[in-house]
């Protein structure tokens, strides 16, 4: 993290004294005790020494950052522009770094153990930016589906005008399905593997180890590998972690579980220095970086994350466990009953999963009319897309967030008229119960 701070060194390059960054060391450690996210996110990769003592980072609402002296600018740039390897050293300009969002990429990191990370904008804008730094004219996409509507419109009609072709599969396929969708695809140059597990919003798992061994088998011999890119904003970082079962790189809409508040819009991509950099360019020159405020409100939301993700997926169980056997529904996609479970979802949550979420697909046994009068039912549960907030949000993916998808794919994928969505919020449990039971007689 980079602050102005007091004290000086000297130049290598002029022999003049300038300021220089210089934090407290971290205490990531006590006693050779490795310290907890939970305990981490309330201080690391900030000094309150650097901002007047203050104990809670302030807002740096600058667009751009003195430097002591012309050589030091010289140096700044040749990091931001790749002549100098290792990036950007120090501040330069709000589009590509601030203090709020270096303290905040430190955090993040911090949850799945990764080297780097990045934030943006919004979800989307992180999704994009992964893209454009990976893939060139002519290059194919692999990817598991569904994936989020906007994803799949960004791959197929944006992307697709430059080009970029794309092969998809199931996100409960087997090894030997991945095998073959990896097979074809190799015949050309293939830019990425990009994976969304819980694939929204059916709740569907995609086997990451299987993916990644399917990966390394298939392009042993190839000049380069694809990186593998998931999607992890339904389960992390406290549920999942796919880093450990061979992605390359995590992908977050930040403003969902991280944020948790529904008042913010941010994204985030974690893995590999080298990966991080090569995207960091990408969002150097075209600006999705995301504002001061908005990291700021995130800091403080990363202190809370692990009690209110907590807190929601305890709800969820609970809230599942009665709609589970009630005579209007047809079927709960809540990945907790997965724990108890055979099968090959069942296998994969296992070996991927510590815990089943707050978010959960419910379909209920008829069509729109029935998922309609329900969701204007409901009184405690807001009727809103968007998850992982601390109040709970419930609507009808079919007409709501995937509508752009064709109807033929929908069906394929289980995106059906009858399917509600829903996202548990850290309310009292049985209050969402009462909520739940009193919205189905409307059925």
């Amino acid at each position: 993290m980079t602050q102005p701070t007091p004290g000086s060194t000297e130049d290598a390059l002029t022999g003049v004294e300038v300021a220089r960054v210089s934090p407290k060391p971290e205490t990531d450690t006590i006693g050779g005790r490795t310290l907890k996210p939970a305990t981490l996110m309330m201080g690391h990769g900030y000094d309150p020494a650097l901002s007047e003592g203050a104990l809670k980072p302030p807002v740096f609402l600058t667009s751009t950052f003195v430097f002591p002296n012309a050589a030091a600018g010289k140096r700044h740039f040749e990091g931001v522009t790749g002549k100098r390897p290792g990036g950007a050293q120090g501040l330069v300009y709000s589009r590509f770094n601030g203090p709020n969002q270096e303290i905040l990429e430190d955090r993040l990191g911090i949850w799945e153990g990764a080297e780097d990370a990045l934030i943006f904008s919004s979800g989307m804008a992180a999704i994009a930016t992964l893209f454009l730094s990976l893939v060139r004219p002519g290059d194919t996409i692999v990817h598991s589906g569904p994936l989020y509507a906007a994803t799949e419109t960004l791959i197929a009609r944006v992307l697709g005008r430059f080009g970029v072709h794309w092969l998809d599969f199931p996100a409960g396929a087997t090894r030997e399905e991945i095998d073959a969708v990896l097979s074809k695809a190799a015949s050309g140059r293939v830019a990425l593997i990009y994976l969304e597990s819980p694939a929204n919003p059916t709740n569907a798992l995609v086997d990451v180890e299987a993916v990644a061994a399917s990966r390394d088998a298939i392009f042993a011999n190839a000049a380069e590998k694809p990186p593998i890119a998931i999607d992890n904003t339904f389960l992390g970082p406290l549920w999942a972690k796919p880093l450990q079962q061979g992605a390359d790189a995590v992908v977050y809409s930040l403003t969902k579980y991280a944020g948790g508040h529904s008042d913010l819009v941010a994204g985030g991509v974690l893995g590999s220095k080298a990966l991080m950099d090569t995207i960091r360019a990408m969002r150097n020159t075209i600006g999705t970086i995301c504002d001061p405020n908005t990291a700021w409100m995130l800091l403080r939301s990363l202190e809370t994350l692990e009690l209110r993700m907590s807190r929601a997926g305890e709800n969820a169980a609970k809230v599942c466990a009665y709609l589970r056997d009630h005579p209007k529904v047809e079927h709960v996609g809540y990945l907790g009953f997965l724990a108890e479970a055979e099968g090959r979802q069942a296998d994969i949550y296992r070996r991927h999963c510590t815990g089943g979420g707050s978010t959960f697909s419910l379909y209920l046994k008829g069509g729109e009319a029935e998922a309609f009068r329900f969701l204007d039912a409901l009184r405690i549960a807001k009727l809103a897309v968007s998850l992982g907030g601390t109040e709970t949000l419930a609507s009808a993916p079919a007409a709501m967030t995937h509508l752009s998808v064709p109807d033929a794919r929908k069906q394929a994928l289980g995106i059906t008229d009858n399917l509600v969505r829903i996202s548990i919020g850290v309310e009292d449990a049985d209050d969402l119960i009462a909520d739940m039971e009193q919205a189905l007689r409307a059925v």
